[in-house]
């Protein structure tokens, strides 16, 4: 489990073995069930995560009390609550495992102790985020840009495995679209 963290200590910084060891024994591994909710909208927290193995969903209860799906995050990804540095630090969504997952548990606080003790820590994470911004813009434009249709085809692309893994109410919102439609899209295309 801790050769993902390696994989991305080695190809994005210049840390030693030996500090890579250092760094592996000292982070904290926790296993979380399907349904488990890490923090819910609103709440207030400093965890962040890595997911070794599975898949956790964010999503916001709008106004009108429906769940709207936001993203997906799954192995070898990091989540962060950004705003844990806002005024009032509440989250704006709820996480909560889609299936068993295995993650790599951190805390702002900690996170600062590491920095000083590895500041290639902080380069390490700072491109990690860097590639995850650019990547969540692209999608972000695309998603604007496109149809139904191709929103479900992109994702057939880019990310097949959570066709699989994650149940389709869900992957319908986070697509924008109703089950039905989606349904509908699926069997356009698998009779195409």
């Amino acid at each position: 489990m801790k050769n993902s963290l390696l994989k991305y200590m080695t190809a994005l910084t210049s840390l030693s073995e030996a500090e890579q060891q250092a760094i592996l024994n000292e982070i904290v591994i926790e296993e979380f069930k399907k349904g488990a909710v890490l923090f819910g909208q609103g709440d207030v927290t400093s965890n962040c995560y890595f997911i070794l193995r599975g898949c956790v969903r964010q999503y916001s209860v709008d106004e009108a009390g429906r769940e709207v799906t936001s993203n997906f995050y799954t192995e070898e990804e990091a989540i962060v609550n950004f705003n844990y540095h806002k005024t009032d630090k509440s989250s704006d969504y709820t996480l909560v495992c889609v299936e068993d997952c295995v993650m790599v548990i951190g805390s702002m606080d900690t996170e600062q102790q590491m920095y000083a003790k590895y500041s290639q820590l902080e380069t390490m994470t700072r491109r990690m985020v860097e590639a995850n911004f650019s990547r969540v813009q692209a999608d972000f434009a695309a998603f604007i840009a496109s149809s139904p249709e191709e929103r479900f085809k992109t994702l057939c692309m880019k990310r097949p495995s959570l066709i699989g893994r994650v149940p389709q109410h869900q992957l319908a919102s986070y697509l924008g679209m109703s089950p039905e439609s989606l349904s509908r899209i699926k069997k356009r295309i698998s009779s195409g």
